[in-house]
């Protein structure tokens, strides 16, 4: 190697100290972007870039660019004995070169021309390089991130809107093209904040090669895609966010990632990020590989790879995507087709170990941060601390609420009263973890149509069980996730490829329903009972939950610190009901906070003329009894007038 790729003579330049080795080795290193990767830095007096990767089962390791004129022979790395990594300075290179690793393996396979497993950047595709990038951003959110720790907190108020950012909305007039980050910065943040939304989730923007895989085929766990611009890009939309207080949260996925040969698959000629055997490497519902999570090195790329988000991007929390895949080694698998554990069963041990490492470095170094797993069995604890034997989420996805409603209201009315349990009972277990009902976009895609396309009925019928849906979504204890479009009734399933369908705005119906989604995530905000209890055994009651024949529910939501209640009555049939008795804690004027039948939203008006006095209770007993109208497949909400 010249003095060209080792810097001065008789002179080392690296960035890996023993303690970064030591660390790195043991799984331990949770800022190893750091000191891997492509960093600008002086060598020797003159501008250059340091280069470092891991490749341990490589003969030979060079790193070819824009710098040198792609010539694999022209800097050579030095590989820095007992550690697997190899490095090289190379004065010249600069902010912006595209790069690849020569990669020579000692087992015989093809030469490999790999991205940079730990790039800042990529370059826009069909290219499949790496850029020299060190993100450098001046912030202005101070404010939000001194106060962000009570943003997430179980007795927040947390309403997430979901966004796929490149079909959030396009530019037809030039070729349909999706919108960059900062054009997203000009238009999302005040839509959010206007539709009462406390946080954006963004479907995953790591760097990833194929459109269709929408993100979930990760090449760049540290890189923001190029697709819609700049790194600084990405961090001006979320300091636009966090501005208009609206706190990120990012789609994250470590369960797999994508074979592209540009990529980590077998990246230096052994399986070195991803297990050997298929039966383990493999995920068998979308061909892409599984990490090797008992490997140390790829627990500290991992753990690195979470908190570069957090730390370079000012994320607020992770959404950590197919948990359950992670957690059982048969999962999706036939008998024959896995290998069970060294105890003989099923528990993917080194990646619970994993799991619980990740919350643990995230809740150390980020204690305002929360993490929601994407997880849809009932494996035990997802959501209690690690210290307890759980696994140290801060929230768990509900996905048997989300079946549940979701096949009651597709259900034919007449048949509703047969099903009522599926709308009551989550009551049993809604205790048992910290939950968010989601409504994603993964409700929307693969022929489900959209959520209104869904809904029984005729038109009125569909946009009322929509208003019921979200009724009761925006009432039930957990916290709330909707995909982008739901919100005004998305009418087609979901197009990664094309806008949402804007023009639908046109339609008082399509309003009514964004109308509605405002004054629910308004009212879950402000009102404390909505949201206060919403993870504690105080927080909600039955009023009644077996009016089965009439297919009506009635609950209440308290605060657990004040008190306070709010009454919560859906009617699940298109028969309007009047004189409807529901008995009450306490007596007085309660007024109707909403009723999603009214007008603005495209209901019929059936309802209480702003609310209702209580009636004694019969027999003296306390409280008292409400006498309603309950809309047609419509939900009301009421509250204490002083409370």
């Amino acid at each position: 190697m010249g003095r060209t790729g080792l810097g001065p003579p008789h002179q080392r330049i690296t960035l890996l100290s023993e303690e970064d080795l030591w660390l790195f080795a043991e799984g331990r290193h949770t800022r190893v972007y750091e000191r891997l990767g492509s960093h600008p830095m002086d060598i020797g007096g003159s501008p250059g870039v340091y280069f470092a990767t891991w490749a341990p089962e490589a003969a030979r390791v060079s790193v070819m660019g824009d710098f040198n004129g792609w010539d694999p022979e022209a800097h050579p790395m030095r590989l820095i004995a007992g550690s697997g990594i190899w490095e090289c300075p190379v004065v010249g290179a600069g902010r912006g070169d595209r790069y690849k690793y020569r990669i020579v393996s000692r087992h015989g396979t093809p030469v490999a021309h790999k991205a940079d497993p730990f790039g800042a950047w990529t370059e826009r595709r069909p290219g499949t390089a790496s850029r020299v990038w060190a993100p450098c951003f001046r912030w202005d959110d101070r404010e939000w991130m001194e106060s962000r720790s009570t943003a997430l907190a179980r007795d927040a108020p947390v309403a997430i809107y979901e966004v796929h950012p490149g079909s959030w909305r396009r530019v037809p007039e030039e070729g349909n093209r999706p919108l960059t980050y900062r054009e997203l910065a000009e238009t999302l943040p005040d839509y959010v904040a206007d539709l009462g939304f406390s946080h954006v989730e963004l479907m995953p923007v790591t760097e990833y090669p194929y459109g269709p895989s929408w993100g979930y085929q990760t090449t760049g766990y540290f890189s923001p895609t190029s697709r819609y611009g700049y790194p600084e890009d990405l961090m001006f939309l979320i300091d636009r966010l966090h501005r208009r207080g609206i706190g990120v949260i990012l789609d994250w996925v470590p369960s797999h990632f994508a074979t592209d040969e540009h990529g980590l698959a077998r990246f230096d000629g052994s399986h070195l990020y991803e297990h050997a055997d298929p039966r383990q490497g493999i995920h068998p519902d979308w061909g892409s590989a599984i990490f090797n999570y008992g490997r140390n090195e790829v627990r500290s790329f991992l753990l690195s790879s979470a908190l570069s988000w957090l730390d370079r991007y000012h994320i607020d929390g992770l959404r950590v995507d197919a948990v359950a895949s992670m957690l059982y080694l048969d999962y999706s698998r036939a008998d024959g087709e896995w290998v069970p554990n060294e105890e003989g069963g099923r528990a993917n041990l080194a990646a619970v170990h994993f799991l619980r490492d990740l919350n643990t470095a995230i809740n150390e170094a980020f204690p305002g941060v929360r993490t929601f797993a994407e997880e849809s069995t009932s494996w035990p604890g997802v959501t209690s601390p690690v210290h307890h034997g759980g696994l140290g989420f801060g929230y768990k996805w509900d996905m048997g609420w989300m079946h549940d409603t979701l096949s009651y209201l597709e259900r034919d009315a007449i048949h509703r009263s047969h099903h009522h349990a599926e709308l009551t009972f989550r009551s049993v277990y809604a205790g048992a973890e910290r939950f968010v009902l989601p409504l994603s976009h993964d409700e929307v895609v693969h022929g489900k149509g959209s959520l209104l396309s869904r809904m029984w009925g005729d038109p009125w019928q569909s946009f009322a069980n929509l208003r019921l849906l979200y009724t009761h979504m925006f009432t039930t204890p957990g916290k709330k996730l909707l995909f982008m479009g739901g919100e005004f009734a998305q009418a087609d399933e979901w197009r990664h490829d094309g806008s949402l369908d804007w023009h639908l705005l046109d339609d008082s119906r399509h309003r009514g329903i964004r109308a509605l989604v405002s004054d629910l995530a308004t009212a879950y905000r402000s009102v404390p009972a909505l949201h206060r209890g919403d993870h504690e055994a105080g927080g909600f009651a039955w009023v009644d939950a077996d009016d089965r024949s009439r297919s009506v529910l009635s609950y209440l939501r308290r605060d657990p610190q004040t008190g306070d209640i709010a009454l919560v009555v859906l009617n699940c049939t298109p028969v309007p009901r009047f004189g409807y008795r529901v008995p009450v804690p306490r007596d007085g004027y309660w007024r109707e906070l909403i009723n999603s039948d009214a007008r603005e939203y495209g209901g019929t008006g059936v309802g209480n003329l702003g609310g209702s006095w209580t009636r004694p209770a019969p027999d003296g007993a306390s409280g008292g009894i409400l006498s309603l109208s309950l809309p047609p497949l419509g939900g009301v909400v009421l509250a204490l007038q002083d409370a």
